[in-house]
């Protein structure tokens, strides 16, 4: 039986679900009630502050839930109620099976990657990090285990060779809001079965597990590129650091450019500055630093940071690294 409309129940919190949020209430779909992140003070002033998913909900006059427990009785009740055919879940935290196997036609996510490389909950930094060219963005069904379900449709977006992750992210961003109206549009039609993930593996599957800011610390013992495709990968989340005179000490960008003939080589982590330039060792190169943020002060270019640093800048980071 066609349905040419699907009655939804969107699942999501930051901008990247807000987009796809915002495509599908201006679509030929209902969006029957919205799940979100529970407002929350932040910020020094500590102000309640709701997610970028509420917003859009609240603009265009959409039931909100905002559970703190997923499994509680009294939010399920309400799921119920809505009385969906399909849920649609963009950069929401996992869901219980009592939930994601409610609705008739089952619940659909979108993730940032192309499935089955780069599973996990940060696919798009990852990726960045990886020196990879291509990426994407992926539909699939939710099952019991986390984003291994069948894939329904992909979207794919390049990656440029100066990107960041947070360019890549604005990009598919607005690559999963147009491929989650087209899945559900698909679904409706009831022209699309799922590919099962291990029917498209190729073996080199890259993970994608969480980063925290720990994870952040550059190795200046990797090659050149390695470190500059980590430190594009790590901006603007959760960023890339060193420590310098045993203060952090945040990298935005680099390059790995040839350096003058006469810095020379530089053993890892050990710096060159000179007419504003400041190039620092690798296992192979030097990279040049372009734009940076000392403990407490803003990001700036590289050159201001010399021109009014008063401690000798020579070497990054400690143990080798």
């Amino acid at each position: 039986m066609e349905h040419s409309s699907l009655r939804i129940v969107f699942f999501g919190t930051p901008d990247f679900a807000a987009a796809a949020l915002r495509a599908l209430v201006l679509g030929q779909h209902e969006v029957v009630g919205v799940v979100t992140a529970p407002d929350k003070p932040a910020g020094r002033g500590q102000r309640i502050h709701v997610s970028a998913v509420k917003t859009v909900a609240l603009e265009h006059h959409l039931p909100v839930a905002q559970p703190d427990k997923l499994r509680s009785p009294g939010f399920q009740d309400t799921l119920r109620a809505w009385d969906a055919d399909l849920f649609a879940v963009v950069a929401f935290r996992m869901l219980p099976e009592s939930v994601w196997s409610l609705p008739r036609l089952g619940t659909v996510n979108v993730h940032g990657s192309l499935l089955p490389d780069f599973r996990g909950a940060a696919p798009i930094q990852h990726a960045v990090m990886a020196g990879a060219r291509h990426t994407g963005v992926t539909s699939f069904f939710i099952t019991r285990e986390i984003d291994t379900g069948s894939v329904l449709l992909q979207r794919g977006c390049p990656i440029g060779p100066e990107d960041t992750s947070g360019e890549v992210y604005a990009r598919l961003m607005e690559a999963g809001a147009g491929l989650l109206e087209d899945t559900l549009t698909a679904l409706a039609a009831g022209n699309i079965e799922g590919i099962p993930q291990h029917a498209l593996m190729q073996g080199g599957e890259r993970p994608a597990p969480k980063l925290f800011r720990q994870d952040g610390r550059i190795d200046w013992r990797k090659s050149s590129t390695e470190v500059v495709d980590f430190i594009r990968g790590m901006h603007p989340f959760p960023g890339a650091w060193s420590t310098l005179n045993g203060a952090t000490f945040k990298v935005h960008k680099a390059r790995a450019v040839s350096a003058p003939a006469e810095i020379g080589s530089l053993q890892p982590g050990h710096c060159h500055t000179s007419t504003g330039q400041w190039w620092v060792g690798t296992a192979d190169a030097p990279v040049l630093v372009d734009r940076a943020q000392l403990a407490g002060k803003p990001a700036m270019p590289a050159e201001d940071i010399l021109r009014g640093y008063r401690y000798p800048a020579t070497e990054l980071g400690s143990e080798g690294h």
